[in-house]
């Protein structure tokens, strides 16, 4: 098992309102699993990919990635295995402006110590592997979104991470491009053993994982049965 879930609860304080945002959520993973989480706006799911990645701390529960848990760590401590274990995909891309494609595939490897060169190397390896190595030296601004999210694929791929979460990965593409994204995940999970969940609203993207869970207000059903 490389995730274990168990009974988050998270509440945000807005204005004299207290919201139960996540209301004691539990399930696990297995290794090389694809799973989609799928909720309507405001439901949880954001929140608790966050939590599940080390971003954010519940005020309830735990995380347990193979077997540790993540939230025992001191911020130092967590930061480092989130470089190392974990990549993140975002709906915006979230690459920085100022650096080429290959700067940012390279950067988490730069972070971790790797020389220039090695990293670049990687990165050079990934951008081929995302069928984008003709962009490595254009800036984001400069190639197009389905090209900007394969960038940010590859950088959160730099580190060989044991898990990959995606938030609305395929949200602000076309429906041609989103499909490439889905086929890219899925084949970063059949080849690579990529442990992956993704989070959406939209059915037709959670019907390409192997599992997957419906979050509403909070709460949190497998598809076919309560957790």
């Amino acid at each position: 098992m490389i995730l274990e879930v168990i009974n988050l609860h998270k509440y945000y304080q807005v204005g004299n309102v207290r919201l139960h945002v996540l209301k004691g959520v539990s399930f696990t993973v297995a290794h090389g699993e694809f799973l989609a989480i799928r909720g309507p706006s405001g439901a949880g799911k954001s929140t608790l990919l966050h939590i599940i990645g080390g971003l954010e701390r519940p005020d309830e529960g735990k995380v347990l990635l193979e077997g540790e848990n993540i939230y025992s760590l001191n911020d130092s401590k967590l930061s480092r295995l989130r470089n190392e274990s974990i990549g993140f995909v975002f709906q915006f891309y979230h690459l920085i402006p100022e650096l080429t494609i290959i700067e940012n595939v390279s950067l988490p490897l730069l972070i971790q110590g790797i020389s220039k060169k090695e990293a670049f190397k990687k990165g050079y390896e990934l951008l081929n592997y995302f069928d984008i190595g003709k962009r490595a030296f254009h800036y984001p601004s400069q190639v197009s979104g389905g090209e900007q999210q394969r960038a940010a694929i590859a950088r959160a791929m730099a580190v060989n991470p044991k898990l990959l979460l995606c938030d609305e990965p395929t949200g602000n593409l076309d429906s041609q491009n989103g499909e490439e994204v889905l086929k890219l995940l899925q084949d970063i999970n059949s080849k690579k053993k990529t442990t992956i969940i993704v989070v959406t609203h939209d059915p037709e993207i959670a019907s390409w994982a192997e599992r997957e869970f419906y979050i509403r207000d909070g709460i949190l059903n497998e598809k076919g049965g309560k957790v």
